[in-house]
């Protein structure tokens, strides 16, 4: 079995194409790896992303309208007083944004 030098792709930049020309057996083997990690990394973002697009829901009317659709509104009980805020995830980070009081005849 003999082997060729590949041609690259013809949607690779040209100038990218000979950088990794250029890169030692080791270069292109964690260039592979980060290309590969990079790439599972976007799909799953691109992903998520269609996700959210196809969950969007109708803004209830008391959503403020910098709180994402796709908050959820909870209870936290602060000093024996119960209050309403809407919670979302950004990123790591879960974001909170104050609603109001609990009322008595909603508990």
């Amino acid at each position: 079995m003999s082997y060729s030098e590949p041609t690259p792709p013809q949607s690779l930049p040209s100038e990218l194409a000979e950088t990794l020309e250029d890169c030692s057996t080791n270069e292109l083997r964690a260039v592979e790896r980060y290309a590969e990690a990079l790439a599972d990394y976007r799909e799953r973002e691109e992903h998520l992303a269609q996700e959210d697009k196809d969950s969007v829901q109708e803004r209830p009317e008391e959503m403020p309208a910098d709180v994402p659709t796709r908050a959820t509104l909870t209870i936290k009980e602060i000093n024996d007083n119960r209050y309403y805020y809407w919670q979302w995830r950004e990123g790591d980070k879960i974001k909170s944004q104050y609603k109001g009081p609990v009322d008595a005849d909603d508990s």
